[in-house]
């Protein structure tokens, strides 16, 4: 993994599940990784382990829905590490709930992190990568962007959206790779703020046949160790056995 080493990878969402496993990964393998999320709690605790491991990070409070603290974490990571090579678009949240419930702002919470905050990672570190001509953007999107259930809506269609955003970005960019990233259920903290019982039911069941998060942190690492001329543009990845079903 040659590609990785010395890159400096700038993590949303990292504080636990895919954002945490890819955090450690990428720093077993030579990346310097700069964790941001909510909880400063659980970054320092991740932090110092990989420190102890002999790697390299840093962390810094984030909220993706506020334009002004993805800037302040882009700027921290330049600060610190002196350039700013990937970023991973990783938070999100999933509070399913059938239409009818009226969970409305669940749905503007929806919006604002999984579709806005990737939008504000775009657009902190969009300048910095076109005026050194290079980077790497990788957006976490889901299965969902490409099948809809039931109670699923307005996560599918934010999840849809990042994968639109992607393609777009993919398109307008000669010199910037950028990755979608589509796990399927995955074994990780997304879900637990559903409050609709039904719903909370259902991907109970689906988390039967989960991908675990660090087969999730492997396609990220792949994408990344890839030659500065070669994009995965898109990551699509299920356990075997969720065979027969859309997710």
């Amino acid at each position: 993994m040659q590609n990785v080493q010395s890159k400096v990878v700038l993590i949303t969402g990292a504080s636990s599940g895919i954002g945490e496993a890819t955090a450690r990964l990428l720093a077993k393998n030579g990346a310097k990784v700069v964790l941001g999320a909510r909880r400063t709690e659980r970054l320092e605790s991740i932090v110092q382990d990989i420190r102890q491991a002999g790697g390299q990070a840093a962390y810094q409070k984030l909220d993706v829905v506020d334009a002004d603290q993805v800037k302040s974490f882009v700027n921290f990571a330049q600060d610190t590490f002196g350039q700013v090579d990937v970023l991973f678009n990783n938070a999100g949240i999933m509070p399913l709930s059938p239409m009818n419930a009226l969970k409305t702002d669940e749905w503007n919470s929806i919006i604002d992190i999984n579709i806005k905050g990737v939008l504000n990672g775009i657009g902190a570190v969009l300048p910095i990568m076109e005026q050194q001509g290079r980077g790497h953007i990788i957006n976490t999107a889901s299965t969902g962007a490409y099948a809809v259930g039931p109670s699923c809506g307005v996560y599918c269609a934010s999840k849809y959206a990042v994968w639109a955003i992607s393609e777009s970005l993919r398109q307008e960019s000669n010199s910037i790779r950028v990755t979608v990233l589509s796990p399927g259920v995955t074994t990780t903290e997304l879900g637990h703020d559903i409050t609709d019982k039904a719903a909370a039911e259902l991907v109970g069941q689906l988390r039967t046949m989960s991908l675990n998060v660090e087969s999730v942190a492997n396609a990220v690492l792949n994408a990344i160790s890839q030659p500065d001329d070669v994009e995965t543009s898109e990551i699509v990845i299920r356990s075997v056995s969720s065979f027969g079903h859309a997710f």
